[in-house]
């Protein structure tokens, strides 16, 4: 047999090989290939390829480099090259190889992808649009192309014609699970969790055992509010968790279990897996001995939401001559007034969104602030990975996230004694800290419409007892649900007034109504409004039902605010025991109870009373502005005494 066929043999058995992706073995026939031929260019190349596959990109460049001398009209040898000076982060020099490679052959598919590859990962959005575009004229079969476009679409938060990609690549390929799971994705960002729930259900039939699929339908419940699959998903979420065969996003995690330990180890699993664990820490123990202590605030809700209407008011009254406050935000600009008010109150206002996290965090570290604030933890729009990068001498976990982060690089959980218990540290990775009152900032500079519509403009009815909860539809669980359903066959005529959250939640929500014999059309849905119609259209409920285990937050404080009385039942956890905090704080402690039993009860009571339930509303009139709870002035004082001394050099916290 001669050399030549020998070595076609060879390479057809290679290539069948690297097709199923049994890598080794078919390097291990390239290889071959050189003992009977050396300068194969071919046998070489495919090495490169697949070392490149390997994550071993300097020895892949070290064999590409002479073939692209030996061949320098060969556009894929010279992708090839650009793909693995991309991978060992030089930029420029891949770019200049995918330009090269196009130059040489205009239409090739290869160059085209690894060029808007390229582009994707430098945040060059618009550009890597329109060179997956020019791609898909030249093969508008090609699922890659489609799929990576997708990516790029819901990174310019263009959700449909991200999804449309994405089903563009799955109709091309059916057994592409990336476009299945996805689809799912951005239809839970659509809110549109019955559909999303389905996409997930594809992408498990595809992978069954993939790690990331629980979490996308477990989200999908939630959101949907889709409370005939909650208890099996509770079931399959928390065994996943304690045998470790899923990564589920924490804050999904929270409202199906409240045992601590596993919610440690849900972060302590996520952080793991998606956060990069960085060479070397840019803070090595230096004291910076500023005459101001410099905090920056992290965050990508500084714009309309429910954390910037928290937190306006402190950043605005903090001591000047004390404090050099920052905000480092990757939130979207919605040119709304709060994002006007925030960029004001901030002495800097950092937009980072187009900087990736390790850019950020050597911004964080050149400005040598003292403070880092992350205001997300593990909630929708979190980079967790700027602060594994350890910028910061002190690095906090502070509001936007009821629990641990799970990591070493989070030094403290800003938090009061009601919601975080010092004998729950055991299931913190930060260190617990105090603030004298609830751990909740508010700003007592929230306007309330003037102008509030009737009950029957709203929908409800003008004289029976109106439940309200405006929580959102993934916190109500079926123990709740089934709470309200009895309160509303007890107290004739009575409502339970919702948020419109999403389509799905509100079929989902009727139909388990009729399932327990209550008339669907004694659910309510608020749509949502303005926010200070939205805080003057509460006085029209006569009482706030909380849910648990995850309590209302901002929405607890919104009723308070807006003077309507909220009943709570407190939970084991941080997030199950906000409501309490905030009543306690605010003086209205018998609203607290302690068990489902108690809580009903308590609702029953109130609904019946109406002597005692217009008594605490006064009462509530009065404490609104005399408690702690909206004393922004008096809660600034005491968040600036515990960051003076997380940065004394005493450190006594």
């Amino acid at each position: 047999m001669s050399n030549a066929f020998k070595i076609e043999k060879l390479r057809a058995k290679a290539g069948e090989l690297h097709r199923a992706g049994a890598l080794e073995e078919a390097e291990k026939l390239y290889r071959r290939i050189l003992e009977l031929h050396r300068t194969d260019p071919a046998a070489r190349s495919m090495i490169g390829v697949i070392l490149l596959q390997k994550n071993r990109a300097a020895e892949a460049l070290a064999i590409l480099d002479p073939l692209v001398t030996e061949l320098p009209a060969d556009a894929d040898i010279r992708s090839q090259r650009g793909l693995a000076l991309q991978d060992l982060g030089r930029r420029q020099e891949a770019m200049a190889d995918f330009d090269r490679a196009l130059a040489i052959r205009p239409g090739n598919v290869i160059s085209l992808l690894y060029r808007g590859n390229l582009l994707l990962e430098a945040g060059s959005f618009d550009a890597a649009l329109a060179a997956y575009d020019r791609l898909l004229a030249v093969a508008p079969r090609y699922d890659e192309a489609w799929f990576r476009r997708g990516a790029t679409l819901w990174l310019l938060e263009r959700f449909e014609d991200a999804l449309a990609s994405y089903d563009r690549a799955l109709a091309l390929n059916p057994g592409r699970f990336g476009a299945a799971f996805n689809s799912g994705t951005v239809l839970l960002k659509l809110d549109r969790y019955d559909q999303a729930l389905a996409a997930f259900e594809k992408a498990k039939s595809l992978a069954p055992s993939h790690p990331y699929v629980l979490g996308g339908i477990a989200s999908a419940v939630l959101g949907g509010a889709d409370l005939t699959r909650w208890d099996e998903c509770r079931k399959q979420v928390v065994a996943a968790v304690r045998d470790g065969s899923a990564v589920i996003a924490p804050l999904t995690f929270l409202p199906f279990c409240d045992d601590g330990a596993l919610r440690c180890a849900c972060s302590e699993a996520f952080v793991a897996d998606r956060v990069p664990k960085p060479a070397a820490a840019l803070w090595n123990g230096e004291r910076y001995g500023h005459d101001r202590i410099r905090v920056a605030y992290l965050s990508s809700d500084f714009h309309q939401h429910a954390t910037a209407e928290l937190i306006a008011g402190l950043i605005e009254r903090h001591d000047r001559a004390r404090f050099e406050i920052a905000a480092f935000s990757f939130s979207r600009d919605d040119g709304s007034a709060m994002r006007t008010r925030l960029i004001r109150a901030f002495d800097r206002f950092e937009d980072v969104r187009a900087l990736d996290d390790a850019q950020v965090a050597l911004l964080l570290r050149q400005g040598e602030f003292d403070i880092a604030v992350d205001l997300k933890g593990h909630t929708e729009g979190a980079r967790p990975g700027i602060l594994a990068h350890r910028p910061c001498p002190v690095q906090v976990n502070y509001l936007g996230y009821p629990g641990t982060i799970g990591a070493p690089s989070l030094d403290y959980i800003l938090a009061d004694a009601v919601v975080l218990p010092l004998s729950e540290q055991p299931f913190y990775s930060e260190k617990i800290i105090h603030l004298p009152h609830c751990y909740q900032v508010n700003d007592s500079r929230r306007a309330i419409a003037e102008d509030t519509s009737s009950r029957v403009e709203a929908g409800l009815p003008p004289d029976a007892f109106v439940f309200c909860c405006f929580n959102a539809a993934w916190k109500i669980t079926p123990m709740m649900f089934d709470v309200w359903m009895r309160l509303l066959a007890t107290v004739p005529g009575s409502v339970l007034w919702l948020l419109d959250d999403n389509d799905s939640a509100r079929g989902n929500l009727r139909n388990a109504a009729t399932t327990r014999g209550i008339d669907p059309e004694r659910l309510v849905f608020a749509a949502r409004s303005e926010q200070a119609a939205h805080l003057a259209r509460q006085r029209l409920a006569d009482l706030f039902l909380d849910t648990l285990p995850y309590n209302a937050h901002t929405t607890a404080s919104d009723a308070l605010w807006a003077g309507l009385p909220l009943i709570t039942c407190a939970g084991t956890a941080f997030d199950g025991r906000v409501a309490a905090s905030l009543l306690h704080t605010i003086g209205l402690s018998e609203l607290v109870t302690h068990s489902l039993e108690e809580y009903e009860a308590l609702a029953l009571t109130l609904a019946r009373d109406p002597v005692r339930l217009a008594a605490l509303k006064v009462q509530l009139s009065a404490n609104r502005l005399s408690s702690p709870l909206f004393d922004t002035a008096a809660f600034c004082s005491a968040i600036e005494a515990a960051y003076q001394r997380m940065v004394s050099p005493d450190n006594l916290l």
